[in-house]
């Protein structure tokens, strides 16, 4: 841990801000010194509940009064870009944000590449890939431990691509240490597909990557709903909890669960939000980088758009990167604009914790 105490700007403050607040008023070597949140009555609530007398309605009051050195940037996703871009202008050091970065594959370019120009740490958010468990496995599988890795596939890839999807995206681009290059993909219903957004799109395809690596993907049930990835001999599957490792056959053929044995991990508070923070805050104090980063986000995202433009394109292959930077994929309503505007507004009873 630094000796640093880092002054953290909450900006964004409704359900899931408030899960970062938590964890960044737990951690001696953080403190909160502003929440920025659009919602007045909330604000002043949450400034009661957190300790923090400067609250402000935008980022841009916050940053004219008040620079941190590390902005997290929880709003819904509209508004990030103008975010991040205002939090890289203002110097502050570390900037985290949320998923789904962006609708526009442009918009996740600006930030990604804002922050690369003025040396900002730039992570990304609550996403499994952060897990310290989901980590070992990938360090130990680029090790060879397990051998060379022959194939991978992708379960329930659906739903919300650009949303959840990012989850399993992040997994396999960290798993198989390597990109995809290429995205063949069928879609379903036919609503979700001539819709706008990624609510309620399943898909089915291929992805194939860097690596020379098919990956199979299943957006329709299977017994699985994560990410595998496999050797000769091993299977490494990541299904929503710390990933499990297959070793041998046993003498029907079927594979053999062996204990991963997972080093122990000194922060457990807050699940794998957890990991993103502490290595988020490690990378700015310039030790390594964060285990979910700006840019993850933005390949995640323009997978999913590759996938959904296969799919409504009879299945055409897509090559990445995508030369068409104007492409978009819309989430669902809530992620896009907020509970407070699309009928899911937080109580303040909730926001009292």
């Amino acid at each position: 841990m630094s000796d640093t105490k880092y002054r953290v700007a909450i900006i964004g403050c409704g359900r899931m801000g408030q899960n970062y607040a938590e964890a960044y008023t737990t951690y001696p070597d953080t403190e909160i010194v502003a929440i920025a949140d659009a919602n007045a009555e909330r604000r002043e609530v949450l400034g009661t509940r957190f300790n923090v007398a400067a609250l402000y309605p935008d980022v841009e009051t916050l940053l004219a009064n008040n620079v941190p050195d590390i902005a997290v940037v929880v709003t819904p996703t509209k508004y990030m870009k103008d975010a991040v871009l205002a939090c890289t202008e203002a110097g502050v050091k570390g900037i985290s944000t949320e998923k789904p970065i962006a609708a526009r594959l442009e918009d996740a370019d600006a930030m990604v590449e804002a922050c690369t120009e003025r040396g900002v740490v730039f992570a990304g958010g609550n996403l499994q890939r952060a897990m310290n468990e989901v980590q070992e496995a990938a360090a130990r599988l680029h090790s060879g431990e397990f051998g060379d890795i022959r194939g991978a596939s992708v379960h329930g890839f659906g739903g919300e691509i650009s949303g959840g999807g990012c989850q399993h995206i992040s997994i396999l681009r960290l798993f198989t240490n390597a990109e995809v290059e290429e995205v063949i993909a069928w879609g379903s219903p036919t609503e979700a597909l001539n819709a706008e957004t990624d609510e309620g799109l399943i898909i089915n395809g291929r992805f194939q990557l860097t690596n020379g690596l098919e990956c199979s993907v299943f957006g329709t049930p299977t017994p699985c709903r994560g990410v595998d990835v496999w050797t000769g001999e091993c299977l490494v599957r990541w299904d929503w909890n710390p990933p499990e490792i297959f070793k041998g056959y046993d003498p029907h053929g079927n594979r053999i669960r062996c204990e991963p044995n997972y080093s122990p991990y000194p922060w457990s508070e807050f699940n794998y939000l957890t990991g993103s923070i502490r290595s988020f805050l490690a990378a700015v104090n310039g030790e390594g980088q964060p285990w979910i980063t700006g840019a993850d986000l933005r390949q995640a995202l323009e997978v999913a758009i590759a996938a959904k433009r296969s799919a409504t394109r009879n299945s055409v292959p897509i090559k990445l990167p995508l030369e068409d930077r104007s492409l978009a994929l819309y989430p669902r309503p809530y992620r896009w604009l907020g509970g407070d505007v699309t009928g899911r507004p937080q109580s303040i009873e909730e926001a009292t914790g």
